[in-house]
């Protein structure tokens, strides 16, 4: 007897279960268009795909010693089914489900094998297989039909046709019974959308559209109402009809739900319970001595069978995934005109995205233009001003671009308004040249405190710690500015040097007394109207009174400006990498101290 037939104590294998490639397989009207080309294998590959594991073992590090999350689990999955992985909470099935997917961090270990159609697989290559996570994550302003349109223009091979395209987006909406809200918004936080049961179909949508033969579902009916679940499930049972191999982790499916999977595996502890049949698992219960109630659903009753204790939580160490960023199939080009697109759809629809904002900027600039309404150029009465900030199936460098150049229309239309309020209500300096500076130079620094805020946000899930961390930044390089404080007077060397000279603020009000400043005279009076010396010019104004010594022309500040938005982007996609490395790491950590203080507080009530 193997590890693989030790492991499945007390029940084992389901004898009956039908040997491979025995499942009829249907085709749908999605899957007829998908095998449009299916002549051409180059083009279409294998339509189907049959899964199986052999004795996996997946292993971490807990607090110094080894922890075993999965031991010595076997089995498959047949084209044209629905497999469902059953257990209760901390039994492996989110681990077990994440290493069929090729999903596991990289601090577990994994011995054992893991077959696509017979040939081994660590990783299963981008346009084999889609995972849809618990959570729906969705662009909210966006319609069904524009959600599914952006997707297929990401993923689906530049050979084909806007028409081939067109039609398989139509047929993907028709099989996931999304016809009749094809034109309703997702929703969010302004504009009332799509049910819990609409969102999560949709998000299937998404992973199907690119002719994928697998498809992972983490608890697809978590969240959702009885009625919900049944549609959804009833949605995947549809699909496996078209030769689809469907894989889904489920907690606690309701008898009409678990009715509809053809096979079952069941975990506790790591180690496999049952596998087989899903409506024979009442008989292989009854066999060893767990018969199932009358009027008992069958999967509470499984999971109270496996489970001794039903109410005591055992440790549930899943281990992190890292979630391996596939290539799309359209190109780069493709890919950042695609993402530009639906960015500026969702900034341009979004109230709270830049149209809030720049209602903001134009009441603050009316408030500032109106106090410093008409300035005269007298020397006593020379005064100043300055501050502002936010964040994918494809790849991080074209998100990158495409969110950067779809930015770019909004946070100029915020600078021209600011600028326009601002500059001729408060009489600043005359002259088209001295206020496109000033537009551009507002511009710039809207679109740099932008920028770092995007860096601060991919490393920051938090809203609010983000936000916190973003205004002491800014905080800072408003200090060290020159505003509150003339700049060859902060502290050396740390303030003064370097810091100073990374603010942002420094370079703007420099380049902004420099434009306004420069060529102008100021005259010079006593109380009783008599000049007493020489008109003071604009350069020896501001090297006294604001301790700008000239060593950078106005231009040459604003080239620093465009240097620091083009740093900030690359930081944020630095960032964005960095994090694919260590969250993975961060979240196992996480979950080993909640594990280790559930379990102190268990035995200290112990």
């Amino acid at each position: 007897m193997t590890n693989a037939d030790k492991s499945m104590e007390p029940l084992g294998f389901d004898a009956q279960y039908p040997a491979p490639g025995t499942m009829k397989l249907g085709m749908s009207p999605l899957s007829q268009t998908l095998c449009m080309d299916k002549t051409d294998t180059m083009k279409m590959g294998d339509v189907s795909a049959r899964l199986t594991w052999v004795d996996l073992w997946v292993t971490t590090k807990r607090s110094g010693s080894k922890q075993i999350i999965l031991q010595g689990i076997t089995g498959y999955a047949e084209p044209g089914s629905i497999s469902a992985i059953m257990g209760p909470s901390g039994s492996g099935k989110s681990t077990l489900l994440d290493t069929l997917a090729g999903r596991l961090a990289t601090n577990t270990a994994l011995t054992g094998q893991v077959r696509l159609n017979g040939h081994s697989k660590t990783t299963l290559s981008h346009g084999t297989a889609g995972y849809v996570t618990q959570t729906d994550v969705l662009i909210g302003t966006l319609t069904v039909k524009e959600t599914i349109d952006y997707s297929a223009c990401l993923r689906l091979p530049s050979y084909m046709t806007p028409s081939q395209k067109k039609a398989i987006v139509y047929s993907t909406i028709q099989e996931l019974g999304l016809h009749d809200c094809r034109n309703t918004p997702v929703g969010n936080w302004h504009t009332r959308g799509l049910s819990g049961g609409e969102k999560r179909r949709l998000s299937i949508a998404l992973e199907i559209l690119a002719r994928l033969r697998l498809l992972f579902l983490d608890e697809p009916t978590t969240g959702l109402d009885s009625a919900a679940a049944f549609f959804v499930i009833t949605t995947l049972r549809n699909l496996s009809r078209d030769g689809r191999t469907i894989i889904a982790s489920i907690h606690q499916p309701s008898g009409e739900v678990f009715e509809m999977f053809d096979s079952l595996t069941l975990l506790s502890g790591g180690k496999l319970m049952y596998f087989g049949h899903a409506y024979n698992a009442i008989e292989h219960f009854k066999a060893a001595g767990f018969p199932c109630p009358s009027l008992r659903n069958p999967s509470d009753h499984f999971l109270r069978a496996i489970n001794a204790d039903f109410d005591k939580m055992k440790s549930n160490l899943k281990g992190s995934f890292r979630t391996k960023a596939g290539g799309s199939q359209a190109s780069f080009f493709k890919q950042s005109l695609t993402l530009t697109r639906r960015s500026f759809v969702n900034m341009s629809r979004d109230f709270g995205y830049y149209w809030l904002r720049l209602v903001i900027y134009i009441i603050i600039s009316f408030c500032v233009g109106s106090v410093f309404f008409n300035l005269d150029n007298n020397f006593g009465d020379i005064l100043v001003f300055n501050r502002e900030r936010q964040n994918g199936h494809y790849g991080v460098v074209a998100f990158v671009v495409g969110n950067t150049v779809s930015s770019i229309p909004f946070l100029f239309l915020i600078a021209l308004v600011s600028s326009v309020l601002v500059y001729y209500m408060a009489g600043l300096h005359s002259g088209l040249d001295h206020f496109a500076y000033f537009v551009i130079s507002l511009f710039a620094q809207v679109t740099i405190a932008e920028s770092l805020m995007m860096a601060i946000a991919s490393l920051v899930s938090n809203f609010l710690i983000c936000i916190v961390t973003g205004a002491a930044i800014q905080g800072v390089f408003m200090l060290l500015g020159g505003f509150f404080m003339r700049i060859d007077k902060i502290p050396k060397p740390l303030w003064r040097y370097p810091l100073s000279y990374i603010s942002f603020d420094m370079y703007a009000l420099q380049g902004i007394y420099l434009n306004e400043f420069t060529g102008l005279t100021f005259e010079n009076y006593v109380l009783d109207g008599k000049k007493i010396s020489p008109p003071i010019p604009g350069w020896y104004a501001i090297r006294e009174m604001y301790g700008i010594k000239g060593e950078f022309t106005k231009w040459q500040d604003i080239s620093v400006l465009f240097a620091m938005i083009l740093s900030y982007r690359i930081i944020f996609l630095l960032c964005i990498k960095l994090r694919e490395k260590l969250e993975p790491f961060v979240r196992l950590k996480f979950t080993q101290y909640r594990t280790d203080k559930k379990l102190s507080s268990k035995h200290s009530e112990l």
